[in-house]
């Protein structure tokens, strides 16, 4: 069972990322204005730096290929992103729901930082 479970972990996990630096792609100026919001210094800096993490490191991971770099990547955006966006309008459910979907992706980052891609993975091959 844990062959078929690890692809799947790695999908649901990597598809956050995936999906989230597309948008900050395609909506590259409305991100990096809420970006400059949050009192960001170059702005359109940073955000090809998260773009090029959560991309890479989301890749990485999707296809369990030098997996550990992979989450360490995704966790090196993710802590601040989570500190300077959620952790700071904590009093609004909407904020906490989403300060606490980013610590338990956080722990799977964890785990896969630890454990490494599992099975059917190029890691692995």
């Amino acid at each position: 069972m844990n062959s078929f479970l690890n692809p799947l972990a790695r999908f649901c996990v990597s598809l956050i990322f995936l999906m989230s630096g597309f948008n900050k792609m395609t909506g590259f100026a409305g991100t990096s204005k809420y970006m400059a919001s949050h009192g960001f210094p170059m702005p359109d800096l940073f955000l090809v730096g998260a773009i090029f993490l959560e991309f890479v490191g989301g890749l990485l991971l999707l296809f369990g290929f030098k997996t550990k770099i992979g989450a360490l990547m995704l966790i090196i955006f993710l802590i601040p992103a989570t500190l300077i966006f959620h952790v700071s309008g904590l009093p609004e459910q909407s904020q906490m729901i989403a300060t606490l979907k980013n610590i338990a992706i956080l722990g799977a980052l964890f785990k896969f930082l630890a454990d490494g891609a599992g099975a059917f993975s190029l890691d692995n091959r």
